[in-house]
């Protein structure tokens, strides 16, 4: 059984499941989704909590001894089983499917994983583990989204903020969503009654953005250029590797280039975004992207990122972040083609 995050509480006032399975890469929906779990399983009696974090050395058989064995100190038990990886290998895989044939009802059963990929979704394992429980599929709050999470969040605070106060608060800790979470309640604690208004929230909230590479990916290909040109220089000022940006960006250019040369023999972009493996959430920013770019130009945007590859192994003059800037304003831009990325052509052919 599938179920939306914010349909969780609902869920816990009528039912306790077997096993819940959390995934996902956001820390903060993560922790909050599990907590709820463990907090109405502690409401129906279980009182004791064992967790098991499994790496590569992980001993399956560890867990299903334990399941299986009797508390000295509580009838009913939570096994809390953290992954590192969605891909719990062989005996992981095999150790969810021989717990969900032999439930224990004792027994409640919380796996947290990073996000599932399509492989991951369509396996034996997660699919006995979804027949018999319940996946909450946590997904990251993006921009457009970030002002209204925290008005929700503000108003179950009982804080009153006006839509610009919100706008300052959303882009001081843009792109994350505990030190958003740690503002609103600081702001909790010194409002009190009075409505929070920009200069106030101004004043009061720090600058807590975190950046990271899929957000100035997903601001690339939505056409965005100054939130793309504002989190490059977030991911630089925060020691980011260049080699690891432009290996995103890198990634997103061939995935367009493959398509667009798809969608040029006939193909229909639609199949041509799920041959090149494209996630449904990306699609919308994928075709924006498409509008823009022909094929002609993601060549040349490519040769550019070989080209800014060398820069970064010391191969070639020049600065690699002035580059991966002219890289990230051109994808990001309604020209793609400007100056820049000519000159950069024409340098590559000469050396």
């Amino acid at each position: 059984m599938r179920l939306r995050p914010e349909k969780l509480a609902s869920h816990l006032e009528q039912t306790l499941a077997p096993v819940y399975i959390v995934t996902g890469d956001e820390t903060l929906l993560v922790q909050e989704a599990c907590d709820s779990v463990r907090s109405s399983a502690r409401r129906q009696g279980f009182e004791d909590r064992e967790v098991f974090d499994m790496g590569k050395a992980a001993d399956w058989q560890q867990i299903m001894n334990e399941a299986n064995s009797l508390s000295l100190f509580a009838q009913q038990r939570i096994f809390e089983v953290r992954l590192t990886s969605a891909k719990p290998g062989k005996e992981g895989s095999q150790f969810f499917i021989d717990y969900c044939q032999q439930i224990n009802p004792d027994n409640l059963l919380l796996v947290i994983m990073p996000k599932l990929d399509r492989s991951a979704q369509s396996s034996k394992w997660f699919r006995a583990l979804d027949e018999h429980g319940v996946v909450i599929q946590v997904w990251p709050v993006d921009t457009a989204q970030l002002p209204a999470w925290i008005q929700r969040r503000l108003r179950a605070r009982g804080i009153d903020a006006s839509q610009q106060a919100v706008e300052i608060l959303a882009d001081r800790v843009e792109g994350n969503l505990l030190a958003a979470s740690q503002e609103i309640e600081k702001l909790g604690l010194l409002s009190g009654d009075t409505a929070i208004d920009a200069d106030t929230m101004s004043a009061v909230v720090a600058d807590s953005a975190r950046y990271n590479v899929f957000d100035l990916t997903d601001r690339i290909l939505a056409g965005d250029q100054a939130a793309a040109a504002r989190t490059l220089r977030g991911l630089r000022d925060e020691g980011t590797d260049a080699t690891v940006i432009l290996w995103a960006v890198a990634r997103e250019l061939r995935a367009l280039l493959r398509v667009s040369e798809a969608v040029a023999t006939g193909r229909r972009t639609d199949d041509a975004l799920d041959d090149a493996g494209v996630w449904d959430k990306q699609k919308p920013r994928m075709r924006e992207a498409l509008r823009r770019l022909r094929t002609g130009q993601l060549i040349v945007l490519l040769r550019q990122a070989a080209m800014i590859d060398r820069m970064i192994k010391g191969l070639a003059p020049g600065s690699p972040w002035l580059e991966l800037t002219n890289l990230t304003l051109s994808l990001s831009g309604a020209n793609p083609l400007h100056p820049s990325n000519i000159r950069l052509t024409l340098r590559e052919q000469t050396i």
